[in-house]
């Protein structure tokens, strides 16, 4: 099967994480070709970028089956997978499948941590709904092992 990196984004702050009860913000996301990724430390660039020591979510996956899923189960019209909030989004690789593994894509080295755990802004984020629908497919947390480019298109 081949494997793919359908789109990358990035933003510059936080827009829901410590807003219960506050609103979102709108630090806006930024949809880029490729993003620098540094050993530990995370995405140059990026919201969570030397944000904690060993931090968990330096990078994070979402699977573009789960948009195409989404947006059809909701019944929406096309929109921005951005809006998922997430910095990869990939075609083809079974995110679930590599928690607490090495993986490796385009020669940077990574370990899956845990699921991104959907909340309820999700609701706001994309439609009423959404969150339901993705439990268990709220994409990939990991750490980054080795530096190196990331690009959209072909992994393999």
């Amino acid at each position: 099967m081949s494997i793919e990196i359908k789109a990358i984004y990035i933003s510059t702050g936080h827009d829901f994480r410590g807003r219960h009860g506050k609103g979102r913000l709108e630090h806006g996301i930024e949809s880029v070709d490729h993003i620098q990724c540094v050993a530990g430390s995370g995405i140059e660039g990026d919201r969570y970028f030397k944000f904690k020591e060993d931090y968990k979510g330096q990078i994070t996956f979402f699977d573009w089956a789960v948009y195409e899923r989404v947006r059809n189960s909701l019944k929406l019209d096309a929109f921005d997978p951005g809006n998922f909030r997430r910095n990869v989004i990939t075609y083809g690789l079974d995110l679930n499948a590599l928690i607490g593994q090495k993986f490796n894509l385009q020669g940077v080295e990574f370990i899956g941590t845990e699921e991104c755990a959907p909340c309820y802004w999700m609701d706001e984020a994309i439609a009423p709904g959404t969150e339901k629908l993705l439990k268990g497919y709220g994409g990939l947390r990991a750490r980054i092992l080795s530096s190196g480019k990331l690009s959209v298109g072909n992994v393999q």
